[in-house]
């Protein structure tokens, strides 16, 4: 390094000032992902020269960060002409003035051998990092009603916004209610509004499987520059990271680096994020930050309307009303298995040629009908437990704490967390309005006792038994 007017430490300290304010401003995550590995590499005739480990960094800072790291060493030395943003390694020959890849401007000039990437130059790996879109799964076809609203607009102000209205927008409910409809929704409305925008859709499962495959072949920081260039991450079922805290502590961080970029993050779960078991307080907390909305279960007049419209736009306006009824009132369990079970009747009926009647329905689809009479109940199972440990069943509701009342309360409470798919807050309001953390204390109790105490859990396989025979 050589300078005319500076010393090598007067350098060195001016340089640990600016990355000082550099990490001040823009947050650990974003320091420590893109402006933690510059590293001061020349200074002479008022330009001073920053390396990168490669081309893409050099590119992103060279984008989001060279100015303002100009602006801020400018204050610490108004001598201060000219930033160079350069590869490491190419630092060794400097290069005339014909081979830079692309002129000074603003006072900041990128060296390299090839020109950096420009927004719509960019190869878009995103497809390929990102899971397939469901073509079927759009706003237009979403049926919306009480039960989901809150989330199909939120969902829409996301799409249809060009700033960011909150993030991360989180959408959470139980099984087969919409929330990946609305996420592949909102990812189609974007990629045709703006096919510039980069857009990432994957499970939680598959950015465990991208982040460990990261780990294993060591280029965690090709992951890292993969997931943190994108304009818009979306991340589908996030309670499958829940224990994995590598996972978590990566994730976390790609969150906040995100977030401190303006980039719009939309997540879908199980349940809310206060809800999470196994999941990290500070994630949990990030979650919450923006807009939660949880999609409840489906009522009848939805479910009729999901079916009449899958009926209309597979040009099957020959089923009989009466048939849709009844499907509507009779599988409630989610929208997955109302439109299965269409389905199955309209392949039954072209490739046997019957017409669809309210008895071909029944027969068709007998083992389902049976399935669903069948489905589980609170009720039934707090009834059960109650019989079972010689309990009056009002004690299940009752603010009793006695060790005879709570036992059997907690072990109901986790019986209906395994058996139904009602949410925790949804079941600490049928024992007496109790709180959701109230339940979970509850989960975690009887888990903890089925692993030690032998006798108590064969009675608590035998009460399962008695409730799904």
């Amino acid at each position: 390094m050589a300078s005319e007017t500076h010393s090598v430490n007067d350098l060195n300290e001016q340089w640990n000032r600016v990355r000082a304010k550099l990490r001040a401003e823009f947050g650990d995550a974003a320091f420590n992902s893109w402006l933690k590995p510059l590293a001061l590499s020349d200074f002479r005739d008022g330009e001073v020269t920053l390396s990168v480990p490669t081309r893409f960094m050099r590119d992103w800072v060279a984008s989001h960060y060279a100015i303002r790291i100009r602006d801020i060493w400018r204050l610490e030395n108004p001598g201060l002409g000219q930033l160079v943003i350069r590869v490491r390694g190419a630092e060794a020959a400097r290069p005339a003035a014909a081979d830079l890849a692309e002129p000074a401007r603003d006072g900041v000039q990128v060296d390299g051998i090839a020109p950096p990437l420009r927004r719509e130059e960019a190869p878009d790996f995103t497809r390929d990092l990102s899971a397939a879109l469901d073509p079927r799964l759009t706003f237009e076809n979403f049926v919306v009603a009480k039960s989901n609203e809150l989330a199909h607009a939120a969902a829409r102000k996301v799409a249809e916004s060009p700033s960011i209205p909150f993030n991360p927008l989180y959408l959470y409910g139980g099984v087969g209610l919409g929330k990946t409809h609305l996420m592949h929704a909102i990812a189609w409305h974007i990629r045709a509004r703006d096919p510039r925008r980069k857009v990432v859709y994957l499970s939680a499962e598959k950015f465990m499987y991208q982040f460990v495959r990261a780990l294993r072949f060591k280029d965690t920081m090709a992951f890292k520059q993969q997931f943190r260039s994108v304009d818009v991450l979306m991340i589908d079922d996030v309670q499958f990271i829940a224990g994995k805290d590598t996972t978590q502590e990566e994730f976390f961080h790609t969150f906040n680096a995100l977030v401190d970029q303006n980039r719009q993050i939309v997540i879908s779960g199980d349940r809310s994020p206060a809800d999470l078991e196994g999941m990290e307080e500070r994630l949990r907390s990030r979650l919450g930050w923006g807009l939660v909305a949880d999609i409840h279960p489906t009522d009848y007049e939805l479910r009729l309307g999901i079916l009449q419209t899958k009926a209309e736009r597979a040009g099957a306006r020959h089923v009989p009303q009466k048939v849709l009824e009844f499907l509507a009132h009779r599988i409630t369990s989610n929208v997955r298995e109302l439109e299965g079970a269409l389905n199955r009747i309209l392949a039954y009926s072209s490739l046997v040629g019957r017409q669809i009647t309210l008895e071909t329905a029944q027969e068709v689809l007998q083992d389902l009908l049976r399935a669903n009479d069948r489905r589980i109940t609170i009720e039934e199972i707090q009834k059960r437990v109650a019989e079972h440990f010689s309990i009056r069943l009002s004690e299940m509701h009752s603010a009793r704490r006695a060790r005879v009342v709570a036992r059997p309360r907690q072990v109901a409470m986790y019986l209906a967390k395994q058996l139904t798919s009602r949410s925790l807050p949804e079941i600490g309001r049928k024992f007496g309005g109790r709180d959701h953390t109230t339940v979970m204390h509850a989960v975690r109790k009887v888990e903890e006792l089925r692993e030690t105490d032998a006798a108590f859990a064969e009675d608590l396989d035998l009460l399962r038994r008695m409730l799904e025979t």
